[in-house]
């Protein structure tokens, strides 16, 4: 925050109870590593959400080269079956519940309060304790790496379960060792983050929409939002029960996936794919949300057919509950169970091709301009069509049979969730840099980015669909050189890396510009929604006045009738100043102090039953009263942030909105 600011621009509000019991002082700095550590601001939560994801994305990139690089040839030893299963396992753990979820959790904390007009969440402090909270579960998941560095840690490696964890793999009897309990506490964790995220944004979309903000005015990203939170909520409970079995199984002697304890593996599949599908839905619905923006800021037209685009994505989440079992065809359902999932599979593609009809619709007539964002967004329609068209090959039960569990089926969801959400995510990341950092990044370079990545992509997925077809299993750690699969190993693993190279640029770029980039106004790109009526970077709070949205494309709207909309900034500016000002929320030590407390209970926790000899010695007892104080610790820091005092500070604004001594700045 700018200095100027520092004394004039904020008032402390004197209202806190009479009695407070705050452990840790109040923070005061609005910047360091220990503003960031307490910030309750939504843009610094979503900017480090952000950066989290995308150091996970480029793990799991360097993952899947390694997964690659020991395909490239026949009878490979490039790594151990061993090192392979673990690499298999994090590359889908860590690109789905730590690259891509969170990168749309970035998203939503960055755009949804500025989109509504809505200076935070609705619980500020929940937001950061959800932040913390998906650190803890992120930890948890890859502290068993450690051990191929330090030997003495005896982690038993990072999980080898894959990341669908089928029964009976998670049992005792075939791994042994830490790891998988530590991947079952890790994703427990991370669904309570999102759960508790998720209900933060429902409250916060519902409750605090600007005034003449109607539901059927909001923007489509936040329509998408909205419905993904409400799925996080309704399917992240079967993964939580289906992971407390496994839990329960393997350290108290139950029998829930247990055959020779009278146990059913398949329940885990049904308990795990009841979350699975609807998760796919999760990752895929905020990209959806991301093109239905971009299209029609770079066609230069409203969006086609906006009442559809919305109805569709709910209709969406509500079919993809009834999908699931369609991951399971040839596990011996039945005729019945198989025809109907079939069916539901193949009515799912309805709603999905409607938007893509939407979107070409959108596009049609438009006066298209092909900036990166809009090429990446372009990218992203054409990637997901392919992967839902052999979607829908999967969705026939004869077809699936032959596909299941092969080469077909990597290539099917990579062009989903790569060619599909990453295409759109990376169109998104490049389309509000500028608002988040004021700066533009250079077409040139984000141009190049993209047909690298393009053709490295399709390089690396499309002969995969012949190699499945061809009768190549996945996961499988190597194969002989008299199968027929060498060439499009081969090719795939050069398209890996030459997709690696574009991811690579494509970050490197975006450094250089967050340094060195051409500085930018408020409004780039001719935006249509109201963060880019905002300053940018965006001041703390927000808006100077809660603005009153008059139309569907807020901002088209404003930039119409400037002069109806600055006499109505002007009234609402001196309405909030009449009244004190515009209030701010502290910011807290108890939601990353409850987060600190959860990591140490559940890794003692899970310790417990996995006795550590170190010289000659059982050191199992220390566990215990870590665990314990893991625990204490948590519970005093959610007792201690409940009772933490409203206290907080006061903005005031000049008459042209500006903090009087900001001379029109912004932070």
């Amino acid at each position: 925050m700018a200095k100027a600011l520092a004394k004039s621009s904020f008032t402390e509000v004197g209202h806190a109870p009479a009695k407070t019991f705050d452990l840790f002082p109040r923070p005061t700095a609005k910047t360091g590593l220990f503003g960031w550590i307490t910030t309750v601001d939504h843009k610094k939560i979503g900017m480090m959400y952000g950066g989290f994801a995308i150091l996970f994305f480029l793990i799991g990139g360097l993952e899947a080269l390694m997964i690659r690089t020991q395909l490239i040839v026949p009878n490979n030893h490039f790594v151990s079956a061993q090192l392979y299963n673990e690499l298999f396992t994090m590359h889908g753990t860590t690109m789905i519940f730590l690259a891509v979820m969170p990168l749309n959790a970035a998203f939503f904390n960055l755009l949804i309060p500025i989109q509504i007009g809505a200076r935070d969440v609705a619980f500020p402090r929940l937001n950061t304790f959800s932040l913390w909270v998906w650190v803890v579960g992120a930890i948890l998941l890859n502290v068993g790496w450690l051990s191929h560095f330090v030997p003495s840690w005896k982690f038993g490696g990072a999980p080898d379960v894959g990341w669908f964890g089928y029964a009976p793999l998670t049992s005792k009897v075939f791994t042994p060792d830490l790891s998988t309990d530590l991947w079952v506490l890790g994703i427990q964790i991370l669904g309570l983050s999102s759960i508790v995220a998720s209900l933060n944004f429902i409250v916060t979309i519902i409750n605090m929409r600007a005034p003449g903000l109607t539901m059927m005015r909001l923007p489509v990203f936040t329509w998408m939002a909205l419905v993904t939170s409400f799925l996080l909520i309704l399917a992240l409970p079967a993964i939580a029960i289906a992971l407390i079995e496994v839990m329960f199984d393997r350290n108290f002697g139950t029998n829930f996936f247990e055959v020779s304890g009278g146990g059913q593996p398949i329940l885990w599949q049904h308990l795990f794919w009841v979350f699975g599908h609807p998760e796919v839905y999760i990752l895929i619905l905020p990209p959806m949300g991301y093109v239905s923006e971009i299209l029609p800021t770079f066609s230069r037209k409203p969006l086609f057919g906006y009442p559809i685009i919305v109805f569709s994505g709910v209709a969406i989440g509500f079919i993809g509950f009834g999908v699931w079992s369609h991951h399971m065809f040839t596990t011996g359902m039945g005729t019945i169970a198989t025809a109907a999932f079939s069916i539901a599979t193949m009515a799912i593609a309805v709603p999905t091709g409607v938007k893509i009809f939407n979107w070409i619709g959108t596009l049609w007539g438009g006066r298209i301009v092909t900036r990166t964002p809009m090429m990446f967004a372009l990218g992203f329609i054409w990637m997901f069509m392919m992967g839902g068209m052999s979607g829908i090959m999967h969705s026939a039960a004869p077809a699936d049979a032959q596909q299941q569990d092969s080469y077909f089926v990597i290539a099917h969801f990579h062009y989903v969730l790569i060619g599909g959400a990453t295409f759109a995510l990376l169109a998104a990341i490049h389309f509000w840099f500028p608002k988040f950092f004021g700066r533009l990044v250079p077409e040139f370079w984000g141009k190049l980015s993209f047909w690298i990545i393009f053709v490295g992509f399709n390089c690396t997925f499309f002969p995969m669909h012949f190699l499945g077809l061809n009768g190549m299993p996945r996961r499988t750690w190597t194969y002989d050189s008299n199968m027929g699969w060498n060439e499009g190993n081969m090719f795939a693993t050069a398209g890996a890396y030459l997709l690696g190279v574009g991811i690579f640029t494509y970050f490197a770029v975006l450094v250089y510009t967050f340094f060195k980039g051409e500085k930018c106004g408020n409004d780039p790109w001719d935006g249509r929604t109201l963060e880019w009526s905002i300053p940018s970077p965006p001041p703390e709070h927000n808006f100077s006045a809660i603005p009153t949205v008059h139309a569907r494309d807020a901002f088209w709207y404003e930039k119409t009738h400037k002069a109806e909309i600055a006499q109505e900034k002007a009234a609402l500016i001196k309405a909030e100043e009449s009244h004190g000002g515009i209030h701010m929320p502290d910011q807290s030590w108890y939601p990353f102090f409850s987060a600190v407390g959860l990591l140490i209970g559940a890794y003692n926790m899970a310790q417990l039953h996995h006795p550590v000899i170190i010289m000659g010695k059982d050191v199992l007892s220390s566990h215990m009263p870590l665990a314990i104080t893991g625990g204490v610790m948590l519970l005093t820091s959610c007792y201690l942030w409940a009772l933490e005092g409203p206290a907080g500070y006061h903005i005031h604004l000049d008459a042209n909105g500006n903090p009087p001594d900001s001379h029109g700045g912004h932070y």
